[in-house]
Protein backbone atom coordinates (compact mmCIF):
# COMPACT_ATOMS: atom_id res chain seq x y z
CA UNK A 1 0.00 0.00 0.00
CA UNK A 2 1.52 3.44 -0.76
CA UNK A 3 -0.03 6.80 -0.08
CA UNK A 4 1.15 9.93 -1.41
CA UNK A 5 1.60 12.71 0.82
CA UNK A 6 0.79 16.03 -0.97
CA UNK A 7 2.60 19.26 0.73
CA UNK A 8 5.00 19.88 3.72
CA UNK A 9 5.87 19.18 6.55
CA UNK A 10 4.87 15.56 6.32
CA UNK A 11 4.57 14.03 10.01
CA UNK A 12 6.10 10.64 10.44
CA UNK A 13 3.79 8.87 12.30
CA UNK A 14 5.54 5.33 14.74
CA UNK A 15 2.00 3.48 14.02
CA UNK A 16 2.03 -0.05 13.39
CA UNK A 17 2.05 -1.61 9.58
CA UNK A 18 -0.98 -4.03 10.54
CA UNK A 19 0.67 -6.83 8.76
CA UNK A 20 1.89 -4.95 5.38
CA UNK A 21 4.57 -3.13 4.61
CA UNK A 22 3.04 0.45 4.91
CA UNK A 23 5.11 3.10 1.73
CA UNK A 24 4.46 6.61 2.03
CA UNK A 25 5.52 9.27 -0.79
CA UNK A 26 6.72 12.06 1.65
CA UNK A 27 8.59 14.43 -1.47
CA UNK A 28 9.33 14.45 -4.91
CA UNK A 29 10.85 17.74 -5.13
CA UNK A 30 13.85 18.47 -6.89
CA UNK A 31 13.88 15.94 -8.52
CA UNK A 32 14.58 13.20 -6.34
CA UNK A 33 11.55 10.78 -4.39
CA UNK A 34 11.55 10.50 -0.98
CA UNK A 35 9.34 7.37 0.48
CA UNK A 36 8.97 5.84 3.56
CA UNK A 37 8.28 2.74 4.44
CA UNK A 38 7.23 0.84 7.77
CA UNK A 39 7.94 -3.22 7.58
CA UNK A 40 5.75 -5.35 10.09
CA UNK A 41 8.13 -5.76 12.38
CA UNK A 42 8.52 -2.09 12.91
CA UNK A 43 11.85 -1.41 11.23
CA UNK A 44 11.43 1.86 9.02
CA UNK A 45 13.08 2.23 5.52
CA UNK A 46 13.44 5.77 4.19
CA UNK A 47 14.99 5.73 0.90
CA UNK A 48 15.97 9.15 -1.34
CA UNK A 49 16.21 8.04 -5.19
CA UNK A 50 18.39 10.83 -6.70
CA UNK A 51 18.13 10.41 -10.68
CA UNK A 52 21.72 10.11 -12.26
CA UNK A 53 23.52 9.22 -9.05
CA UNK A 54 26.00 5.87 -9.95
CA UNK A 55 26.73 5.67 -5.77
CA UNK A 56 24.61 5.26 -3.23
CA UNK A 57 24.49 5.54 0.89
CA UNK A 58 23.01 3.43 3.15
CA UNK A 59 22.71 3.62 6.93
CA UNK A 60 21.23 2.30 10.01
CA UNK A 61 20.27 4.01 12.92
CA UNK A 62 19.57 3.13 16.37
CA UNK A 63 17.64 5.92 18.34
CA UNK A 64 20.01 5.26 21.57
CA UNK A 65 22.66 7.46 22.71
CA UNK A 66 24.89 7.96 25.59
CA UNK A 67 22.06 9.80 27.25
CA UNK A 68 20.10 6.37 27.66
CA UNK A 69 22.43 4.90 29.23
CA UNK A 70 22.00 3.53 32.76
CA UNK A 71 23.99 2.96 36.01
CA UNK A 72 26.55 0.11 35.17
CA UNK A 73 26.20 0.62 31.49
CA UNK A 74 27.49 3.80 31.26
CA UNK A 75 29.91 3.89 27.75
CA UNK A 76 27.89 0.88 26.19
CA UNK A 77 27.11 2.69 23.65
CA UNK A 78 30.16 3.50 22.31
CA UNK A 79 31.66 0.31 23.07
CA UNK A 80 28.75 -1.33 20.87
CA UNK A 81 30.03 1.30 18.36
CA UNK A 82 33.32 -0.66 18.17
CA UNK A 83 32.26 -4.26 18.95
CA UNK A 84 29.60 -4.39 16.09
CA UNK A 85 32.76 -4.24 13.61
CA UNK A 86 34.70 -7.06 15.28
CA UNK A 87 32.15 -9.88 13.65
CA UNK A 88 28.71 -11.40 13.71
CA UNK A 89 27.68 -15.45 13.29
CA UNK A 90 28.18 -15.12 9.43
CA UNK A 91 31.37 -13.04 9.36
CA UNK A 92 34.40 -11.98 11.14
CA UNK A 93 36.32 -8.94 11.52
CA UNK A 94 37.95 -9.33 8.13
CA UNK A 95 35.38 -10.55 6.06
CA UNK A 96 33.42 -7.00 6.94
CA UNK A 97 36.33 -5.01 6.25
CA UNK A 98 37.05 -6.17 2.91
CA UNK A 99 33.11 -6.31 1.82
CA UNK A 100 33.73 -2.61 1.26
CA UNK A 101 37.34 -2.35 0.48
CA UNK A 102 36.86 -4.67 -2.54
CA UNK A 103 34.60 -2.83 -3.83
CA UNK A 104 35.73 0.69 -3.29
CA UNK A 105 33.51 1.53 -0.81
CA UNK A 106 33.54 2.81 2.42
CA UNK A 107 32.14 2.04 6.01
CA UNK A 108 31.86 3.85 9.51
CA UNK A 109 29.64 4.40 12.18
CA UNK A 110 29.24 7.30 14.78
CA UNK A 111 27.86 7.43 18.07
CA UNK A 112 25.99 9.99 19.28
CA UNK A 113 24.40 11.58 22.44
CA UNK A 114 20.77 10.28 21.35
CA UNK A 115 21.45 7.53 18.23
CA UNK A 116 24.03 5.49 16.94
CA UNK A 117 24.43 5.31 13.41
CA UNK A 118 26.13 2.76 11.07
CA UNK A 119 26.40 3.69 7.58
CA UNK A 120 28.34 2.86 3.98
CA UNK A 121 28.65 4.76 0.57
CA UNK A 122 29.33 2.31 -2.06
CA UNK A 123 28.17 1.72 -6.05
CA UNK A 124 24.74 1.69 -6.51
CA UNK A 125 25.44 -1.34 -8.25
CA UNK A 126 27.00 -2.89 -4.44
CA UNK A 127 23.88 -1.56 -2.28
CA UNK A 128 22.49 -5.18 -1.75
CA UNK A 129 25.55 -6.29 -0.87
CA UNK A 130 26.25 -2.70 1.96
CA UNK A 131 22.77 -3.53 3.24
CA UNK A 132 23.27 -7.13 3.77
CA UNK A 133 26.67 -6.66 5.96
CA UNK A 134 25.24 -3.60 7.73
CA UNK A 135 22.35 -5.25 8.57
CA UNK A 136 24.22 -8.37 9.61
CA UNK A 137 26.25 -6.42 12.02
CA UNK A 138 23.56 -4.45 13.42
CA UNK A 139 21.38 -7.63 14.38
CA UNK A 140 23.97 -10.37 14.87
CA UNK A 141 26.92 -9.49 16.27
CA UNK A 142 28.19 -12.24 19.02
CA UNK A 143 30.42 -9.76 21.36
CA UNK A 144 33.33 -12.44 21.51
CA UNK A 145 34.89 -11.74 24.88
CA UNK A 146 38.93 -11.75 23.66
CA UNK A 147 37.46 -8.90 20.85
CA UNK A 148 35.87 -7.55 23.82
CA UNK A 149 39.06 -7.33 25.67
CA UNK A 150 41.15 -5.74 22.87
CA UNK A 151 38.83 -3.39 21.67
CA UNK A 152 38.40 -2.50 25.66
CA UNK A 153 42.33 -0.91 25.43
CA UNK A 154 41.52 0.71 21.57
CA UNK A 155 38.47 1.87 23.17
CA UNK A 156 40.68 3.49 25.95
CA UNK A 157 43.41 4.59 23.64
CA UNK A 158 40.87 7.07 21.78
CA UNK A 159 39.88 8.39 25.17
CA UNK A 160 43.31 9.39 25.94
CA UNK A 161 43.94 10.45 22.32
CA UNK A 162 41.36 12.81 22.83
CA UNK A 163 42.28 13.54 26.49
CA UNK A 164 45.74 14.97 24.55
CA UNK A 165 43.32 17.62 22.38
CA UNK A 166 42.75 20.81 24.46
CA UNK A 167 40.11 21.74 21.92
CA UNK A 168 38.47 18.46 22.70
CA UNK A 169 38.52 18.63 26.22
CA UNK A 170 37.33 22.28 26.24
CA UNK A 171 34.22 21.15 24.50
CA UNK A 172 33.71 18.55 26.57
CA UNK A 173 33.68 20.41 29.83
CA UNK A 174 31.85 22.66 28.45
CA UNK A 175 28.56 20.77 27.77
CA UNK A 176 28.87 19.21 31.25
CA UNK A 177 28.92 22.39 32.49
CA UNK A 178 26.20 24.23 31.00
CA UNK A 179 23.75 20.84 31.09
CA UNK A 180 24.12 19.92 34.51
CA UNK A 181 23.14 16.76 36.00
CA UNK A 182 21.45 16.18 32.36
CA UNK A 183 22.07 13.25 30.76
CA UNK A 184 23.35 14.88 27.79
CA UNK A 185 25.74 16.34 29.65
CA UNK A 186 28.05 13.00 29.76
CA UNK A 187 30.37 12.72 27.46
CA UNK A 188 29.24 10.12 24.68
CA UNK A 189 32.33 7.48 24.76
CA UNK A 190 32.84 7.12 28.36
CA UNK A 191 35.52 7.84 30.29
CA UNK A 192 38.55 5.48 31.08
CA UNK A 193 37.05 4.57 35.01
CA UNK A 194 33.39 3.59 33.13
CA UNK A 195 35.24 1.97 30.31
CA UNK A 196 37.27 0.14 32.82
CA UNK A 197 34.25 -0.96 34.73
CA UNK A 198 31.81 -2.13 32.20
CA UNK A 199 31.75 -5.55 31.37
CA UNK A 200 30.74 -7.72 28.63
CA UNK A 201 27.80 -8.77 30.28
CA UNK A 202 26.93 -5.50 30.67
CA UNK A 203 27.18 -4.67 27.06
CA UNK A 204 25.42 -7.43 25.92
CA UNK A 205 22.63 -6.57 28.18
CA UNK A 206 22.57 -3.27 26.70
CA UNK A 207 22.71 -4.59 22.90
CA UNK A 208 19.80 -7.25 23.14
CA UNK A 209 17.47 -3.68 24.79
CA UNK A 210 18.18 -1.16 22.23
CA UNK A 211 19.24 -3.10 19.08
CA UNK A 212 15.69 -4.94 17.83
CA UNK A 213 13.65 -4.83 14.46
CA UNK A 214 11.28 -2.41 16.32
CA UNK A 215 14.24 0.31 17.48
CA UNK A 216 15.89 -0.07 13.88
CA UNK A 217 15.91 2.92 11.05
CA UNK A 218 17.04 2.48 7.80
CA UNK A 219 17.87 5.58 5.91
CA UNK A 220 19.36 5.44 1.94
CA UNK A 221 20.09 7.98 -0.76
CA UNK A 222 21.23 8.18 -3.89
CA UNK A 223 21.30 5.62 -7.09
CA UNK A 224 18.45 3.11 -5.87
CA UNK A 225 14.78 2.23 -6.24
CA UNK A 226 12.88 2.06 -3.13
CA UNK A 227 11.21 -1.13 -3.51
CA UNK A 228 14.25 -2.80 -3.88
CA UNK A 229 15.95 -1.60 -0.49
CA UNK A 230 12.87 -2.36 1.08
CA UNK A 231 13.09 -5.98 -0.06
CA UNK A 232 16.43 -6.47 0.59
CA UNK A 233 16.22 -4.94 4.34
CA UNK A 234 13.17 -7.42 4.82
CA UNK A 235 15.39 -10.58 3.35
CA UNK A 236 18.11 -9.27 5.41
CA UNK A 237 15.98 -8.99 8.80
CA UNK A 238 14.31 -12.13 7.98
CA UNK A 239 17.91 -14.04 7.68
CA UNK A 240 19.08 -12.65 11.18
CA UNK A 241 16.35 -13.20 13.29
CA UNK A 242 13.54 -15.92 11.50
CA UNK A 243 9.78 -15.03 11.96
CA UNK A 244 10.00 -11.04 13.52
CA UNK A 245 6.55 -10.90 14.17
CA UNK A 246 4.36 -7.96 14.29
CA UNK A 247 5.70 -4.67 16.11
CA UNK A 248 5.19 -0.92 16.06
CA UNK A 249 8.26 0.83 15.72
CA UNK A 250 9.76 2.16 19.13
CA UNK A 251 7.85 5.53 19.44
CA UNK A 252 10.83 8.25 19.22
CA UNK A 253 11.72 11.09 22.53
CA UNK A 254 9.24 12.67 23.39
CA UNK A 255 10.19 15.77 22.79
CA UNK A 256 9.75 19.88 25.08
CA UNK A 257 12.40 21.23 26.81
CA UNK A 258 13.14 20.40 29.91
CA UNK A 259 15.42 21.84 32.94
CA UNK A 260 18.15 20.54 33.39
CA UNK A 261 21.07 22.70 32.86
CA UNK A 262 22.33 25.28 35.76
CA UNK A 263 20.39 27.35 37.75
CA UNK A 264 23.37 30.07 37.44
CA UNK A 265 26.54 29.85 35.40
CA UNK A 266 30.05 29.11 35.99
CA UNK A 267 33.42 29.15 35.17
CA UNK A 268 35.29 26.36 34.96
CA UNK A 269 38.96 26.09 34.41
CA UNK A 270 41.19 23.50 33.64
CA UNK A 271 45.14 23.99 33.80
CA UNK A 272 46.96 22.59 31.35
CA UNK A 273 50.18 23.82 30.18
CA UNK A 274 49.53 24.83 26.59
CA UNK A 275 50.69 27.66 24.20
CA UNK A 276 46.75 28.85 23.66
CA UNK A 277 43.77 28.91 25.61
CA UNK A 278 40.60 27.53 24.59
CA UNK A 279 37.76 29.69 25.58
CA UNK A 280 34.42 28.58 25.47
CA UNK A 281 31.49 30.74 26.64
CA UNK A 282 28.04 29.90 26.39
CA UNK A 283 24.34 28.70 27.71
CA UNK A 284 21.44 26.34 27.03
CA UNK A 285 19.82 26.40 23.97
CA UNK A 286 16.60 25.08 22.65
CA UNK A 287 15.10 21.70 21.38
CA UNK A 288 15.31 20.29 18.53
CA UNK A 289 11.77 20.08 17.32
CA UNK A 290 11.73 24.59 18.45
CA UNK A 291 10.17 26.05 15.76
CA UNK A 292 12.95 28.68 16.82
CA UNK A 293 15.55 26.14 15.27
CA UNK A 294 15.64 28.27 11.48
CA UNK A 295 16.22 31.32 13.32
CA UNK A 296 18.68 30.06 15.85
CA UNK A 297 20.63 29.07 12.85
CA UNK A 298 21.09 32.47 11.42
CA UNK A 299 22.05 34.26 14.26
CA UNK A 300 24.54 31.49 14.48
CA UNK A 301 25.51 32.10 11.28
CA UNK A 302 25.85 35.82 11.18
CA UNK A 303 27.46 35.55 15.11
CA UNK A 304 30.28 33.42 14.19
CA UNK A 305 29.70 31.21 11.15
CA UNK A 306 32.48 31.83 8.50
CA UNK A 307 34.72 34.53 7.69
CA UNK A 308 32.11 37.19 7.29
CA UNK A 309 30.52 36.76 10.61
CA UNK A 310 31.37 39.25 13.58
CA UNK A 311 33.42 37.19 15.92
CA UNK A 312 35.55 36.14 12.86
CA UNK A 313 35.76 40.00 12.05
CA UNK A 314 36.28 41.40 15.70
CA UNK A 315 38.27 39.14 17.37
CA UNK A 316 40.53 38.09 13.95
CA UNK A 317 40.18 40.50 10.84
CA UNK A 318 40.25 43.50 13.40
CA UNK A 319 42.12 42.83 16.61
CA UNK A 320 44.24 39.66 15.55
CA UNK A 321 43.65 38.13 18.67
CA UNK A 322 42.47 34.05 17.48
CA UNK A 323 43.46 32.14 14.60
CA UNK A 324 39.84 30.30 15.05
CA UNK A 325 36.83 31.41 16.49
CA UNK A 326 33.46 30.77 16.15
CA UNK A 327 30.10 29.77 17.00
CA UNK A 328 28.39 26.96 16.93
CA UNK A 329 24.80 25.03 18.68
CA UNK A 330 23.68 21.35 19.11
CA UNK A 331 20.14 20.50 19.42
CA UNK A 332 18.43 17.28 21.23
CA UNK A 333 14.98 16.06 22.12
CA UNK A 334 14.49 18.17 25.49
CA UNK A 335 17.83 20.82 25.43
CA UNK A 336 20.57 21.44 23.86
CA UNK A 337 23.79 24.37 24.05
CA UNK A 338 24.78 27.28 22.53
CA UNK A 339 28.61 28.25 22.39
CA UNK A 340 31.26 30.69 21.24
CA UNK A 341 34.76 29.43 20.98
CA UNK A 342 38.13 30.96 20.53
CA UNK A 343 41.63 29.76 20.62
CA UNK A 344 44.20 32.38 21.74
CA UNK A 345 47.13 32.99 23.70
CA UNK A 346 46.31 32.84 27.22
CA UNK A 347 47.34 36.28 28.37
CA UNK A 348 44.58 37.16 25.70
CA UNK A 349 42.30 35.13 27.18
CA UNK A 350 40.15 37.23 29.30
CA UNK A 351 39.76 39.68 26.79
CA UNK A 352 38.75 37.38 23.96
CA UNK A 353 35.94 35.91 26.51
CA UNK A 354 35.02 39.51 27.13
CA UNK A 355 34.89 40.43 23.23
CA UNK A 356 33.11 37.30 22.68
CA UNK A 357 29.74 38.09 24.78
CA UNK A 358 30.23 41.64 23.41
CA UNK A 359 28.91 41.04 20.15
CA UNK A 360 26.35 38.86 21.62
CA UNK A 361 24.85 41.46 23.71
CA UNK A 362 24.76 43.36 20.64
CA UNK A 363 22.86 40.87 18.29
CA UNK A 364 20.15 41.68 21.61
CA UNK A 365 20.68 44.90 21.31
CA UNK A 366 20.05 46.02 17.70
CA UNK A 367 17.81 44.30 15.10
CA UNK A 368 20.27 42.97 11.91
CA UNK A 369 20.66 45.34 8.95
CA UNK A 370 19.27 44.26 5.80
CA UNK A 371 22.49 43.40 3.90
CA UNK A 372 23.67 41.25 7.54
CA UNK A 373 20.77 39.48 7.59
CA UNK A 374 20.77 38.63 3.83
CA UNK A 375 24.44 37.48 4.16
CA UNK A 376 23.53 35.28 6.77
CA UNK A 377 20.38 33.64 5.30
CA UNK A 378 22.46 32.95 2.15
CA UNK A 379 25.40 31.15 4.06
CA UNK A 380 22.54 28.50 5.14
CA UNK A 381 20.72 28.51 2.25
CA UNK A 382 23.86 27.76 0.02
CA UNK A 383 25.59 25.77 2.31
CA UNK A 384 22.54 23.43 2.49
CA UNK A 385 21.61 23.23 -1.23
CA UNK A 386 25.49 22.38 -1.90
CA UNK A 387 25.69 19.67 1.09
CA UNK A 388 22.56 18.02 -0.37
CA UNK A 389 24.96 17.46 -3.59
CA UNK A 390 26.53 14.37 -1.46
CA UNK A 391 24.57 11.31 -1.09
CA UNK A 392 25.16 10.86 2.44
CA UNK A 393 24.01 14.29 3.58
CA UNK A 394 20.91 12.85 2.12
CA UNK A 395 20.90 9.82 4.01
CA UNK A 396 21.50 11.33 7.50
CA UNK A 397 18.80 14.08 6.96
CA UNK A 398 16.41 11.17 6.38
CA UNK A 399 17.52 9.46 9.72
CA UNK A 400 17.19 12.77 11.48
CA UNK A 401 14.02 13.48 10.22
CA UNK A 402 12.81 10.08 11.21
CA UNK A 403 14.41 10.13 14.96
CA UNK A 404 14.69 13.62 16.17
CA UNK A 405 11.97 15.42 14.28
CA UNK A 406 8.93 13.25 13.78
CA UNK A 407 8.68 14.86 10.83
CA UNK A 408 10.01 15.50 6.75
CA UNK A 409 10.85 19.07 5.25
CA UNK A 410 11.34 19.21 2.15
CA UNK A 411 14.37 21.48 0.50
CA UNK A 412 12.01 23.58 -0.99
CA UNK A 413 10.10 24.08 2.55
CA UNK A 414 13.19 24.36 4.58
CA UNK A 415 14.61 26.89 2.38
CA UNK A 416 11.65 29.17 2.62
CA UNK A 417 11.93 29.18 6.44
CA UNK A 418 15.13 30.05 6.68
CA UNK A 419 14.11 33.14 4.30
CA UNK A 420 10.79 34.21 6.41
CA UNK A 421 13.38 34.77 9.30
CA UNK A 422 13.25 38.55 10.32
CA UNK A 423 15.87 40.65 11.97
CA UNK A 424 13.46 41.18 14.88
CA UNK A 425 13.50 37.47 15.62
CA UNK A 426 17.28 37.52 15.76
CA UNK A 427 17.32 39.90 18.08
CA UNK A 428 14.17 38.49 20.26
CA UNK A 429 16.85 35.33 20.18
CA UNK A 430 19.72 36.76 21.40
CA UNK A 431 17.86 38.73 24.43
CA UNK A 432 16.23 35.41 25.35
CA UNK A 433 19.68 33.27 25.26
CA UNK A 434 21.29 36.71 27.40
CA UNK A 435 18.66 36.23 30.01
CA UNK A 436 20.04 32.45 30.19
CA UNK A 437 22.70 31.13 32.98
CA UNK A 438 26.12 31.91 31.65
CA UNK A 439 29.09 29.64 31.79
CA UNK A 440 32.48 29.78 30.35
CA UNK A 441 35.15 26.66 30.05
CA UNK A 442 38.64 27.30 29.82
CA UNK A 443 41.56 25.00 28.85
CA UNK A 444 44.98 26.56 29.66
CA UNK A 445 48.03 27.28 31.91
CA UNK A 446 45.58 29.22 34.53
CA UNK A 447 46.00 28.78 38.00
CA UNK A 448 41.94 29.72 39.02
CA UNK A 449 39.21 31.07 37.07
CA UNK A 450 39.18 34.90 38.80
CA UNK A 451 39.55 35.75 35.33
CA UNK A 452 36.85 34.88 34.15
CA UNK A 453 34.26 35.38 35.86
CA UNK A 454 33.22 38.46 34.97
CA UNK A 455 31.58 37.12 31.88
CA UNK A 456 29.81 34.53 33.52
CA UNK A 457 25.78 35.65 34.49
Amino acid sequence: MTTHVPGNPVELPTVAAGGVPATTVLSTADGAVVKRTVLPCGARVLTEAMPGQRSASIGCWVGVGSRDETRGHFGSTHFLEHLLFKGTERRDAMDIASAFDAVGGEANAATGKEHTTYYARVLDSDLPMAIDVVTDMVTSAVLDDDDFTSEREVILEELAMNDDDPGDVAHEKFAELVLGQHPLARPIGGTPETIRAVGRDDVWAHYREHYQPSTLVFTAAGGLDHDEVVTTVQRELDRAAGDLGEAAPRPRRVSGQVEGGLERGQALVVDRQTEQAHVLLGTTGITATDERRFTLSVLNAVLGGGMSSRLFQEVREKRGLAYSVYSFNANYADSGYVGLYAGCSPAKAPQVAELMLAELVKLGETPLEAEELGRGIGQLTGGLVLGLEDSGSRMNRLGKAELTHGQFLDVDTVLARIRAVTAEQVQAMAVDLLARPRSVTVVGPFDDDSAFTGVVR
